[in-house]
């Protein structure tokens, strides 16, 4: 039904495409399946799109109003279930880590694709100690030094998708404005462009840049970023970031824009190897 090795956030996803492609094909309304289940249409709808953990006791209260009878059918959706209340890695942060955040976190840990657009700051998968130091520093300065210490533990852990077997593969777009603005000073941007200059060349990794000389843009509306999953049960998602909660778009139509705004800034922005050259030539001037 789903890879063993996915985490917990991948897990609820396929549980809850399973029970909705269920409920459908019985003709029972989130409505009706709500009330089955002492709850109502939304948290339904919740289920289905993977956004809560599941009751056992929900999940297969939920199998038998759909006619699913069989032992052999209802295991593996109560076993998967069951494995999706696990946590992941990531909620020893919890501290530290956004519960809006926390769900793109798992979403990341489980992508074989990561497509994104970056705008304000070199990309958190692709950031050194130093300069993820610095981001948390300007970005929240009263924040106690244990916990900017976390924070960054948390950001370079996040980036052991691009080095596990097989590794993710990470195709990233970034503004010029991100190289040009200095975060954490000089020696933090020198050794941030180094490490760029460095992952670059791994065969999973893409990195363009837009440059400021391109003017406007198919995606002047912001940052986001494109995941894509080995497990067919899993759609495509869009994450974009706001300052307090992040949209998380998976409707074909929706994400289909999204992916044709990547296309077109593939092509507008400097490719990979006259990308390489920037960084060069932008170290030395640093």
């Amino acid at each position: 039904m789903t890879s063993p090795d996915v985490g917990p956030t991948a897990r609820r996803i396929v549980v809850g495409a399973h029970l909705r492609r269920l409920r459908e094909a019985a003709g029972v309304s989130r409505e009706d399946a709500g009330y089955h289940v002492r709850g109502s249409a939304s948290k339904i709808s919740r289920m289905e799109l993977g956004r809560v953990s599941f009751k056992e006791r929900d999940v297969a209260d939920l199998l038998t109003l759909y006619g699913v009878a069989e032992e052999s059918q209802r295991e593996p959706l109560l076993s998967l279930a069951r494995d999706s209340r696990s946590d992941g890695w990531w909620h020893r942060y919890d501290d530290v880590l956004e519960s809006w955040f926390g769900t793109y976190v798992g979403l990341e840990e489980a992508a074989s694709t990561i497509r994104a657009y970056q705008v304000q700051f070199v990309p958190g998968l692709l950031q050194t100690a130093d300069y993820t130091r610095g981001v948390v520093v300007s970005g929240l300065p009263d924040t106690p030094a244990a916990e900017v210490d976390r924070r960054v533990k948390l950001r370079l852990e996040r980036q052991r998708i691009l080095e596990r077997t097989p590794p993710a593969t990470y195709w990233v777009v970034m503004d010029e404005a991100a190289l040009r603005r200095p975060v954490g000073g000089r020696a933090a941007m020198q050794g941030q462009l180094k490490h760029l200059l460095e992952v670059g060349q791994r065969p999973n990794i893409t990195i363009q840049v837009m440059p400021l000389r391109r003017g406007t843009h198919t995606a002047d509306g912001g940052a986001f970023s494109m995941l894509r999953f080995a497990d067919p049960d899993i759609p495509d998602i869009v994450y974009v970031e706001q300052l307090v909660s992040a949209l998380y778009m998976d409707k074909p139509e929706h994400v289909e824009r999204y992916r044709q705004a990547m296309e077109r800034l593939t092509v507008a922005a400097l490719s990979p190897a006259d990308t390489t050259d920037f960084f060069s030539k932008l170290l030395k001037a640093t």
